[in-house]
């Protein structure tokens, strides 16, 4: 009976058609539903036929005559590499289906080249962009192209016909007549001679009704605005128009749209107060960098901020070619399971015995690795998966259905399961550990506040001389200050200004000044530890202070643990806040929209940086849906809770583009002083600084590739300051990226090329290997979070009360009850722990998602030359982590640092918790 029905459809169709339809049937699976489905495909078709098709101009025989006489036309075989969507549904199989109809009734992917030399007849004259050649087909889609539950790339010939007199094509059109979207990688020409042209496309094609005006790409040759061939810079100019777009409302996935928008989506103020946040960029009070704009509607309750989808709803606008790879989404599936608070904490909670959400020793927590959580019974798996996506709880499982969250052995246990506790290791992270870019050296002593006295009162250091003294190896202040051996971890200015409010929550914390002498064998040496709260009378009145030096045995012992804990809190803090999510991924953001806003993809700086922006804005988006919000992770994880981003946002008040490059933050930071001999221009002051010494190499190298790379468009100052497209995007990223700070004297001018090469290696620094340190090292070291704990509970115990003697009687179980509890630290772990991985189709520094990302021989010689000398690095990183005087590479728990590791010669892409591995941009 279906048969019949089918088969009436296509009586005008001719016998082979007709067979492969029937080939396409019986291999599909008939369920209950199928006629439904066929009735859809009939009705599809249907409508297809009765399309009239465009009748053509008849030329006369004497136009014909007279194009053979003028004309020679040559075959250009091609092959163009694309990627078919995949998803777990039908709805693919239905769409693929319905693309090889629309193939047969010869609605297909037309390709047009564009000449470079012949101006196109049918535009007026002074609309000049280049003639396009004859439409050019996909050869045998229909039996090459196929849907499956992985993503697969499939390579198409494809032939044209091309007049000789219209020259090497600069530019391609497509037109996708198709029913959905695919991948389309990459276009390569060649010729009878062997040569070839390269299209790197990398783009997702949409169906051609969804967009305003043709796709086009550019051939991978790079011209300045002033040297791009007269018939390409309309195209150009035209193609920047339509990244910028002037669309209102939201914005679909199809659309191809980079704009900027405040940060006024972290809140949900329809849910009541407690929910809502300040929107953040835009004001005096809350400046912050810009965000990627969604346009989604504003809420009921609060115009000034923009509504929120659904939390399991991961489809947060961002264009589409910014969005992650289905590699790189299968892997963060779990991702987003673990950040669901509202569904997992709940079902956590009925899984806890003995003390709720409390660990009750050390021995608890080492149980999250060694056998982590049993289940009750199969009732909790079977509930949790009526409520999750299979795909996601099978990678909270982990292949073992009767473990709940078992979780990888951190590498700080995996030599001792005590070696975390010591005053060594606690200072060796300061400089090895996963927040390394805060320690100062310390020029005044006792440490001097920067805060307004006139608001905050005195807030200067109570340490002194006294209490440090006695541990300083029988050095004395003065002679530590001028050996320049004193340094400093201080969160306290950071933290005063918010402390009343934090501590109103359920955090009770310090703002802490942690005081260090540089040893004689290069190791840090904790001296004392300073916690302060406001004055009981206001913050007017200055803060109130205790310190507490090393001590090893007894109550005096476990109080030493204590303040190391409040001390490691708050950086823990300042880590993700600030280290972390202001200082790499948001502010490097509003680069990535200015870039594609105001630089041409042909544009020699644009292909310069563009590696360096990958999957950012997705992060981003994610970050903004799951971790920042109101209620979201990092709110519930970490101690600044419903104020985190607003602390941030004071913090970005004080952030300095030019004081992101190395050289010039260790600089500032007092660790390293000018050296004109050196490279880098510094001198370390700490010689066994890992973090300082293997980045100094790697920004070297980086800058060594931008001045290179730069050098060969630009030959002089002129060249940058006439560049049209590069003033556009440095004004535009200054006035509306970093729009609050806009008015700042420290902004480059952007008039000469020291300007540009510094600005470029910033960029490419901040997005590659600066995140690198401060990320990866997450899981390592804060997987176990006793040794980075996030969150404070109860402030330290008083002598005479009840959580004294209860530290006098049990160390563990105080320890334990002041810092992260239980839930929190479940959900915490999970987090980092993919923060933590690499993708495995993670680009690294010094490689290229294309080999022939550029036809300009010179860049190409220079990268090769980057990644040699990347390798060089990458000998050296192992050769200092093999010398044993260097005590600050591996420490008591013996962690190699490696996260400023290349891993330019490894290309098993394993992906996973490797610690290792420099990639080209903030992807995660």
């Amino acid at each position: 009976m279906q048969e019949h029905y089918i088969i009436a459809s296509f009586s005008s169709f001719s016998k082979h058609r007709i067979s492969f339809f029937f080939s396409l049937f019986s291999s599909f699976s008939l369920r209950e539903n199928s006629a439904i489905y066929i009735a859809m495909i009939h009705t599809h078709i249907a409508e297809i036929l009765c399309v009239k098709p465009k009748t053509k101009k008849t030329k006369t025989m004497e136009e014909d005559v007279k194009n053979k006489k003028t004309k020679k036309t040559m075959k250009i075989e091609g092959e163009v590499v694309v990627m078919k969507k995949n998803l777990l549904d039908f709805k693919d199989t239905m769409a693929s289906l319905l693309d090889r109809i629309h193939e047969l009734l010869g609605r297909r992917v037309s390709l047009h080249l564009i000449s470079s030399l012949q101006p196109d007849p049918d535009k007026p004259a002074n609309e000049k962009r280049g003639r396009l050649g004859k439409a050019a087909h996909l050869e045998k889609w229909v039996t090459k192209i196929k849907t499956s539950v992985t993503a697969e790339e499939t390579a198409f010939g494809v032939t044209f016909d091309w007049d000789e007199s219209m020259g090497p094509p600069a530019a391609f059109v497509i037109k996708n007549q198709h029913r959905s979207q695919f991948y389309l990688k990459s276009l390569t020409l060649r010729n009878s001679q062997g040569g070839a042209i390269h299209f790197v496309c990398n783009s997702w094609i949409y169906p051609s009704h969804r967009y305003r005006s043709d796709r086009v790409f550019f051939s991978n040759q790079a011209y300045l605005p002033s040297e791009t061939p007269e018939l390409v810079k309309e195209l150009r100019e035209e193609e920047l128009k339509n990244l910028r777009g002037n669309e209102k409302g939201e914005l679909k996935e199809w659309d191809r749209v980079y704009d900027y928008a405040y940060y006024n989506d972290l809140g949900a103020p329809d849910k009541g107060p407690d929910s809502a946040r300040p929107v953040l960029g835009g004001s005096p009070e809350f400046p912050y960098p810009r965000r990627g704009k969604t346009g989604r509607k504003p809420t009921k309750s609060d115009p000034k901020s923009e509504s929120r989808l659904a939390l399991l709803n991961l489809n947060i606008y961002v264009p589409r070619d910014e969005r992650f790879s289905h590699v790189k989404f299968s892997d963060f599936l779990a991702y987003a399971l673990k950040s669901v608070t509202q569904v997992i904490v709940p079902e956590i909670a009925s899984l806890c015995d003995k003390t709720i959400n409390e660990f009750d020793s050390f021995e608890d927590v080492f149980h999250l690795y060694d056998g982590s959580i049993r289940l009750a019974n199969g009732h909790t798996i079977s509930k949790l998966r009526d409520i999750i996506p299979w795909e996601m709880f099978r990678e909270l499982i982990r292949n073992d259905g009767e473990r709940f969250l078992k979780f990888p052995l951190p590498d700080v246990l995996k030599q001792s399961r005590s070696a975390w506790r010591t005053d060594e290791e606690f200072a060796r992270e300061m400089l090895a550990g996963l927040n390394p870019v805060v320690i100062s050296r310390l020029k005044d002593f006792p440490p001097k506040s920067n805060l307004d006295s006139a608001k905050y009162g005195n807030q200067n250091s109570s340490i002194r001389e006294g209490h440090i003294e006695p541990h300083m190896n029988g050095t004395s202040v003065q002679e530590a200050l001028e050996q320049n051996k004193l340094f400093l971890l201080d969160h306290h200015d950071a933290l005063m200004p918010y402390l009343t409010r934090i501590n109103s929550t359920n955090t009770k914390t310090y703002a802490t000044r942690t005081l260090l002498l540089l040893q004689e064998d290069g190791t840090l040496k904790p001296l004392a530890i300073e916690l302060s709260l406001p004055h009981a009378q206001g913050e007017s009145h200055g803060s109130v202070s205790k310190i507490f030096t090393p001590s090893e045995k007894g109550v005096e012992g476990t109080v030493w643990q204590l303040a190391k804990a409040y001390a490691a809190v708050n950086d823990s803090g300042y880590h993700q806040l600030i280290s972390h999510w202001l200082q790499t991924h948001a502010v490097i953001e509003p680069f990535i929209i200015a870039s594609n806003r105001q630089l041409s993809v042909v544009h020699p700086i644009y292909k310069l940086l563009h590696p360096h922006f990958r999957d950012t804005m997705n992060i981003n988006a994610l970050a903004r849906h799951v971790l920042i919000n109101s209620d979201g992770v990092l709110e519930r994880t970490v101690f600044p809770s419903r104020y985190a981003m607003e602390m941030s946002s004071s913090i970005y008040k004080s952030w300095v583009f030019t004081d992101q490059a190395l050289p010039m933050d260790l600089l500032k930071r007092g660790v390293a002083v000018e050296d004109p001999s050196s490279d880098n221009g510094v001198k370390l002051l700490i010689e066994d600084y890992p973090f300082a010494v293997d980045g100094l190499e790697i920004w070297s190298a980086i800058k060594t590739w931008v001045t290179e790379y730069c050098s060969i468009y630009y030959k002089n100052d002129r060249t940058v300051q006439t560049d049209t497209e590069i003033q556009s995007w440095w004004t535009e990223l200054r006035t509306e990226g970093h729009g609050d700070i806009q008015h700042e004297s420290w902004w480059p001018s952007m008039q000469t090329r020291d300007d540009l090469m510094e600005t470029c290696t910033i960029i490419i620094w901040i997005a590659s290997a600066l995140h690198a340190a401060v990320n990866f090292g997450q899981y390592p070291y804060a997987g176990f979070l006793p040794n980075r704990p996030t969150v404070s509970r109860r402030f330290m115990p008083e002598p005479g009360t009840k959580e004294y003697t209860e530290l006098e009687e049990n160390e563990e179980v105080a320890f334990l009850k002041t810092i992260t509890p239980q839930l929190q630290t479940l959900l915490g772990i999970s987090i980092i722990e993919i923060l933590s991985m690499h993708s495995t189709d993670e680009i690294y520094l010094g490689q290229r998602d294309s080999p022939n990302w550029t036809a300009d021989d010179e860049p190409l010689e220079a990268f090769k030359r980057f990644g040699k000398s990347l390798e060089v690095i990458e000998n050296n990183i192992i050769r200092r982590n093999n010398d044993k005087k260097l005590k600050n590479r591996s420490g008591p728990v013996n962690i190699p640092y490696t996260l400023l590791y290349p891993n330019t010669t490894d290309y098993t892409r394993e992906g996973g918790l490797t610690g290792k591995g420099i990639p080209n941009s903030v992807s995660i």
